[in-house]
């Protein structure tokens, strides 16, 4: 029996840990080969001056873990494993991170929210009494959603958008995106159009998930019908409420023609996004389309919490008709709900208890406040006849045009060199960018502080006008 080339250090791991490691790595790297007899337990513990537990207890953990086999009366024999090379030393190699953006002084992208609206008091309180009251919420929820959730969101949704659904017909999960992707599963092999310009996420989720997708353009009421019949989809997604990034509203009439198209043939249907929708300022928004299609329309409608309360509560819902909901539950009924149900019920009780209207009550007027300041901050800095600003009756951003400016690229470069974080219309056109209004850029307001304003566009006339 030959000696194995093993060495001990006094004062590091553990001995036997020592002799596993060095005996799993050389049976990993090929050096120790399938079939080799290995000392008997003694006489390894004599070669390396330990104990015969010692060299028991490694042995154990390498037949545990399959790299050794033990032979009643014959000895502990080496299995056969996969060459793998090993790594020197105990240091990773460093993979670098995704990048982050860069510190500035004024964020103007459209992500952020205003993290001091948060109701933080009464949401602590809701959480707090349900982590001692409903151990329950422990274990694992219906996976749809908890039915008092789902009919707490029913209800708010028919009485201020106007859906008309049963609650079972509605799905709760982890962010809008998330649920586009199971739908967009259940859709596999079709052609989605999709708004141009977009939000640029939406076609990456369905093509992710084998939807294609063919750009249509936007006009004054938001997505042409004449455009989608050309594009020869039959899914087609879109912003009725709020599109983004233009901020046009689209009109019932418009609406009416969408539901048209999609009734046309079996197996249509209207993916709706219903983007802040809870932030009109100058009127009652229009009810939902999924409303106007009905229970057992062509809908399928999608809405989030994450602007009217913050984006790192993930909770979405979605609201299927009753022929896709029949897929949804034969292909993902084994799947766990993705949101913590304390999360699920503290909504539950927030929105119940009258918290919810309130407090979009109350974040409408500070964002309509804040919208109107800025605006006029702007104009006075900018001059009002020298720019155009869109935007304003809805939503939480505004597209700005400077009449006669240096262009977009120079004017989205010129801004984040005075250390001002906004975007181009441009980079939200799929294709076709050279259709795109000139001179124009996207101010996001939710996050900027009001002593902020000011300084801001006195910023933005320097960098713009140089003056």
């Amino acid at each position: 029996m030959y000696q194995l080339p093993l060495t001990l250090h006094s004062g590091g791991e553990p001995l036997y840990q020592q002799i596993y490691d060095s005996l799993a790595a050389q049976i990993r790297t090929g050096a120790l080969r399938s079939g080799t007899k290995l000392p008997g337990k003694r006489s390894l513990a004599a070669q390396l001056g330990v104990g015969v537990v010692t060299v028991d207890t490694a042995y154990q953990m390498l037949v545990a873990e399959g790299y050794l086999e033990a032979v009643a009366k014959k000895g502990f024999f080496v299995l056969e494993v996969a060459e793998t090379v090993e790594r020197g030393g105990e240091d990773l190699v460093p993979i670098p991170e995704e990048p982050e953006e860069p510190p500035c002084r004024f964020d103007l992208s459209t992500g952020s929210v205003d993290t001091d609206l948060f109701p933080f008091r009464t949401w602590g309180r809701i959480q707090k009494e349900l982590l001692y009251a409903a151990p329950e919420l422990l274990s694992h929820g219906p996976r749809q959603g908890d039915r008092a959730l789902r009919e707490a969101i029913g209800s708010y949704l028919a009485t201020y958008r106007g859906v008309v659904c049963h609650p079972a017909q509605i799905v709760v999960g982890a962010g809008t995106e998330y649920l586009l992707s199971m739908v967009a599963r259940l859709l596999q092999g079709q052609a989605a159009a999709v708004e141009n310009p977009g939000y640029r996420r939406v076609p990456k989720i369905l093509e992710n998930s084998g939807v294609s997708c063919r750009c249509v353009e936007i006009d004054g009421g938001g997505v042409s019908v004449e455009a989608l019949r050309r594009s020869g989809a039959s899914i087609c997604c879109v912003t009725p409420s709020h599109h983004f990034p233009t901020a046009v509203t689209m009109p019932a009439g418009r609406r009416s023609q969408l539901l048209a198209w999609a009734r046309e043939a079996e197996g249509r249907y209207l993916i709706e996004d219903d983007y802040d929708a809870e932030f009109r300022f100058d009127m009652r928004p229009l009810p939902s389309l999924q409303g106007m299609g009905g229970q057992f329309g062509p809908v399928i409608y999608l809405s989030t919490f994450s602007k009217s309360l913050a984006p790192s509560i993930r909770i979405a819902c979605m609201v299927l008709p009753p022929e896709l909901l029949r897929r949804y539950r034969a292909a993902y009924g084994s799947y766990a709900n993705t949101v913590s149900r304390f999360e699920q019920q503290t909504l539950c009780r927030f929105i119940e208890g009258g918290y919810f209207t309130r407090h979009l009550s109350r974040m409408r007027s500070a964002y309509k406040e804040r919208m109107e300041r800025l605006c006029a901050a702007l104009e006075g800095a900018l001059g009002a006849e020298r720019i155009e600003l869109q935007g304003r009756h809805t939503g939480l951003h505004l597209l700005l045009t400077l009449h006669e400016g240096p262009g977009e690229a120079e004017m989205v470069r010129r801004a984040a060199a005075a250390g001002i974080r906004l975007r181009g219309l441009s980079a939200y056109y799929m294709e076709g960018a050279e259709g795109c209004p000139e001179n124009t850029v996207i101010l996001g307001y939710a996050a900027l502080r009001q002593e902020d304003i000011e300084p801001l566009a006195e910023t933005l006339r320097r960098a713009w006008l140089g003056k």
